[in-house]
């Protein structure tokens, strides 16, 4: 039942994640800075999954519950990777929100091509960094020859948990450069949408209002979806990892959230809707040219007999 589950829930990750993706190459309405980086975020979303749910469905599937020490630590720094780059897209978009609405005339201006790549390549840097540091400083550490790892896949702190060597080192990193990674995109989600707020209630219109309700609801809603689990992992749980409820938190976090994300843009955004209707127009066009030959050839054979 379980298999079943999250082999369902996975694939559709998968593939609403790489729908999006395409239908953003595909029209060129939506090559613009804001779904620009939501390609990203969705091939993060995409990745993230696919770091911890295969190894798990096999786990399920063979109940054969093991991991290579190699296997366990390239898991744990691809998580930490996608991860942190999903937190520092989701500052990113806050920041193009906030250019769109506040500085609606100079938005193409601001929002040119380099600065978007170059935005996407400092995420990408940065959180590789970051994950680099958290695991060299782990590989350092001294492990017992056989392990039981309480959880569904190789989380940073339960390892950590598991060392037999001293962690102070490390938990300095994670409070000081791995504190400053999370609260820099944090800021400038809470800083774009504050000066948004000053902004719209500065000359109040239910017209604007509704234009910034509609141009900000999707990007809020993965915000609040995404910090929420986060914080329901990370700062509300009981115990660092070993607590079923802080399992059950960081399932909705790593399985759940990134299946819910293309939900959230194709129901509230328009022009993803739209982008939608193309697709399946185009679809329903080429099915239909690839069967006039063949339905052409059968009416002739028709009258012949």
């Amino acid at each position: 039942m379980f298999f079943a589950l999250f082999l369902d829930v996975y694939l559709i990750t998968v593939l609403g994640n790489l729908l999006i993706i395409l239908f953003i190459r595909l029209d060129p309405h939506l090559h613009t800075p804001m779904y620009f980086f939501l390609s990203h975020l969705a091939f993060s979303d995409t990745c993230l999954s696919s770091v911890t749910v295969p190894k798990m469905l096999m786990n399920i599937q063979t109940q054969q519950r093991s991991i290579a020490y190699v296997g366990c630590i390239s898991q744990m720094y691809f998580f930490i990777v996608f991860g942190c780059l999903d937190n520092f897209l989701l500052g990113v978009m806050a920041y193009d929100r906030y250019v769109a609405i506040c500085h609606r005339l100079h938005y193409t201006t601001i929002m040119r091509q380099e600065l978007c790549i170059s935005l996407v390549a400092g995420s990408w840097f940065f959180c590789c960094a970051h994950a680099l540091l958290h695991t060299l400083l782990l590989v350092q550490l001294s492990f017992s020859a056989d392990n039981t790892i309480s959880h569904f896949f190789c989380d940073l702190t339960v390892l950590l948990k598991m060392s037999c060597a001293d962690t102070s080192l490390h938990d300095l990193a994670i409070f000081t450069e791995g504190g400053v990674v999370f609260i820099l995109p944090l800021s400038s989600v809470l800083g774009s949408y504050i000066r948004i707020v000053m902004t719209v209630l500065m000359v109040p219109s239910t017209k604007r209002l509704f234009q910034v309700f509609s141009t900000c609801s999707s990007h809020l809603f993965v915000v609040s979806l995404y910090y929420g689990t986060i914080a329901g992992v990370y700062f509300f749980s009981s115990s660092w990892g070993s607590n079923d409820k802080d399992i059950i938190a960081l399932v909705m976090y790593v399985v759940v959230t990134p299946m819910l994300n293309p939900f959230i843009y194709s129901l509230r955004n328009r022009d993803i809707k739209q982008a939608l209707e193309i697709f399946v127009n185009r679809a329903n066009f080429f099915k239909g040219r690839s069967l006039n030959p063949f339905i052409e050839v059968m009416s002739r054979l028709k009258c012949i007999s």
